[in-house]
């Protein structure tokens, strides 16, 4: 399970540092994790204990989808391995991430024989779920009070150590490129691509730390599931998530030839047209995958993007709507020693307060202090902007803050993309 399910529990239950009530919430998220997840081989006995009991609840990742000979929606809970669960259309409507992709929640399952002899077999039916996320008005006001004290370093240890790291063992270089990773959860838009060696922990915060962001792993993607389904009308994976990244993006395709050019457009100007409508979204499209030749020869032979899927590599156009190239090289490969035993923050809290964030702007700061050189073009202009407002909301989210002016000068030397600087 990504981190944020289990400190979705440790937060409603551990959330104190009195060792004795730590000692008892643990027990408690304990008894849950092992009452609520279902692990290989106990399928039946969950299916079972919803048979005997009526109701069972599971924490798990819940897909939905439309069944159209039954004009009906079915929902998919994959450790329990079923597939044609009922669902009630208002359940679908409230949570229609559950259509694309899915997410992980805390699911209340009935069993309900007579369903069985109407449907053929199915007695199952979702009564209720509740999404692990967390959802409060106030989180970025107590996030922004909490960096008032704090000196810039050690927020800058703060928001390494809350997505696992530990800052002592990386170089302060490397501590800015894996900052850097985190700017698509607070700039709207935002598009970055990262190709380093494996292992390197490149995919790790859309997997595990934010409920906002989704994993696409290798393969075909589809217009009706990124962008829009023009049969139903149901919005994609960009109308639904901050950040949509692609893992392995090298074995990344579309369904149709049309597909990348819907994706160089949505990139530019952040709306799409299917049919009569356009369609505005804020999803950032981020590009992670393998990177394993040496860089200078690389750049000797072609350029950085050799990589990625053929019908991106060549194409400038596609290049031109790259906000950030991190280099993935510039991280070491990752053992257990990187990972922190500090406190950080909790990673459903970190989410939603960075998702806030995206609301803000801090570029004012940059007014008549920093001047972008000639040889930028406009969009060179967008995207450094854009990178330095995702690195002062990072690190500092008050508006009113002041920005020194040597932090401002480390926000413009890091976002031009690296190869290019």
């Amino acid at each position: 399970m990504p981190t944020y399910v289990g400190e979705f529990l440790l937060g409603r239950y551990c959330a104190t540092t009195d060792p004795d009530e730590i000692a008892e919430g643990l027990a408690v998220v304990e008894r849950s994790m092992k009452e609520r997840t279902v692990r290989a081989g106990d399928e039946e006995l969950f299916k079972s204990r919803a048979r005997e009991k009526g109701k069972v609840k599971i924490i798990d990742l819940l897909r939905a989808r439309l069944d159209a000979k039954a004009d009906a929606y079915k929902a998919e809970l994959p450790s329990l391995q079923l597939n044609d669960i009922h669902i009630s259309d208002q359940l679908v409507n409230e949570h229609d991430r559950m259509l694309t992709g899915g997410f992980y929640a805390e699911v209340t399952l009935e069993y309900i024989a007579a369903l069985a002899r109407e449907s053929g077999g199915q007695p199952f039916r979702v009564e209720s779920v509740r999404p692990i996320q967390m959802s409060t008005r106030d989180a970025l006001d107590t996030f922004v009070h909490g960096r008032r004290r704090f000196t810039l370093d050690q927020w800058r240890d703060l928001l390494l150590r809350s997505v696992g790291f530990e800052p002592a063992r990386f170089s302060r270089r490397e501590q800015d490129v894996l900052i850097a990773r985190m700017v698509p959860f607070v700039v709207t838009n935002y598009n970055a691509v990262e190709l380093g060696p494996r292992g390197t922990g490149k995919s790790h915060l859309f997997q595990q730390v934010s409920p906002y962001a989704h994993l696409v792993s290798g393969g075909k993607a589809t217009i009706a599931n990124m962008f829009v389904n023009n049969r139903t009308g149901r919005r994609g994976l960009v109308a639904q998530y901050d950040v949509i990244c692609f893992d392995e993006v090298s074995g990344v395709s579309f369904d149709t030839k049309e597909g990348v050019n819907i994706l160089k457009g949505y990139m530019e100007s952040g709306e799409f047209s299917r049919g009569k409508e356009s369609i505005r979204a804020d999803g950032g499209i981020v590009m992670v995958g393998n990177f394993d030749v040496d860089v200078v020869e690389e750049l000797r032979r072609g350029h950085l993007f050799g990589p990625m899927p053929k019908e991106m590599r060549d194409d400038t156009a596609f290049h031109d709507r790259i906000h950030a190239y991190l280099p993935g090289w510039d991280v070491p490969k990752l053992d257990p020693s990187y990972f922190t035993a500090h406190f950080g923050l909790v990673s459903d809290f970190l989410a939603e307060c960075w998702s806030q964030l995206r609301r803000s702007s801090r570029l004012d700061v940059m007014q008549g202090r920093l001047v972008w050189g000639s040889q930028f073009s406009g969009r060179d202009r967008k995207a450094v902007n854009n990178t330095v407002n995702g690195l002062l909301k990072l690190l500092w989210p008050e508006p009113e803050m002041d920005v020194p002016d040597e932090a401002l000068a480390w926000a413009a030397e890091l976002a031009p993309s690296p190869p290019a600087a």
